[in-house]
């Protein structure tokens, strides 16, 4: 066996918005990201989709369904916009069997939600966890959630076969992110994606580059229907597919029997 020294080891290579990275250094990159915009997360939310993310979320709750006693584990949860009005549904704090969790990757995202759930009067129970390494046992929960997060996971299949997993059969998966819009408006979104969101990250939030990378980050992520397929090689049995805004968005809900 060859020793090591002088031996080429060469890393896999992943991408962080258009530039081209070592996969070992992705996560922590796109954690300086989210430390950076954790304080004016909702604010540029708002401001970036003129209100429209409360819509599309408000959409996805009302397809997860969520039922007095469920589990649910909302991840990527952010300031825990989502994770709230699972509770309320799963009736927490009221029904014996209810279980919601935020959770998200990022402490400083998940710092916030978690004071934001406080000053509703909800201690849910919060977990940093990584996507593709869920601490659950299979078949535990209802219902999972990502919203706006999966663009961001440096390996994208093993998070859906960390969600097939942990879902119960007949459970709900619901993957809400950015994909690709109808053909007829795609010059509009380039042209505000890249000219007005980081013009406004840098205004608002005093960091441009963070919200060039999301608009880079949108752009590499999977289409609809691409997506629909990695879900199904992930372990899910049934795939649904909700475009919205002109495709701007997406909600993919799987379901394993």
């Amino acid at each position: 066996m060859r020793p090591l020294e002088g031996r080429k080891i060469t890393m896999s290579k992943t991408h962080f918005g258009y530039e081209s990275v070592d996969e070992s250094i992705k996560a922590s990159k796109v954690a300086e990201v989210f430390d950076s915009v954790a304080n004016k997360y909702d604010v540029m939310n708002d401001l970036m989709s003129l209100g429209l993310h409360r819509f599309w979320k408000q959409f996805t709750i009302g397809q997860a369904q969520v039922k007095p006693g469920n589990r649910v584990l909302d991840i990527a949860g952010g300031t825990g916009d989502l994770a709230a009005a699972f509770a309320k549904a799963a009736q927490w704090g009221v029904h014996p069997d209810a279980e919601v969790w935020l959770s998200d990757i990022n402490a400083s995202m998940l710092s916030v939600g978690r004071d934001r759930l406080l000053d509703r009067g909800m201690r849910l129970p919060c977990i940093q966890l990584d996507a593709e390494k869920i601490p659950f046992p299979a078949n535990h929960f209802d219902v999972i959630s990502l919203a706006f997060g999966l663009r961001n996971m440096t390996h994208k299949e093993v998070a859906l076969q960390e969600m097939a997993r942990t879902v119960k059969p007949g459970g709900k998966v619901l993957i809400l992110e950015f994909s690709k819009p109808d053909r007829l408006i795609q010059p509009i979104y380039d042209l505000y994606s890249f000219k007005v969101l980081p013009w406004l990250g840098a205004k608002v939030a005093q960091d441009s580059s963070s919200y060039q990378y999301l608009a880079e980050s949108i752009r590499m992520h999977p289409d609809a229907e691409t997506l629909k397929q990695m879900m199904f090689d992930s372990g899910f049995d049934q795939v649904d597919t909700h475009r919205m805004t002109g495709g701007i968005v997406a909600l993919h809900i799987g379901v394993k029997y």
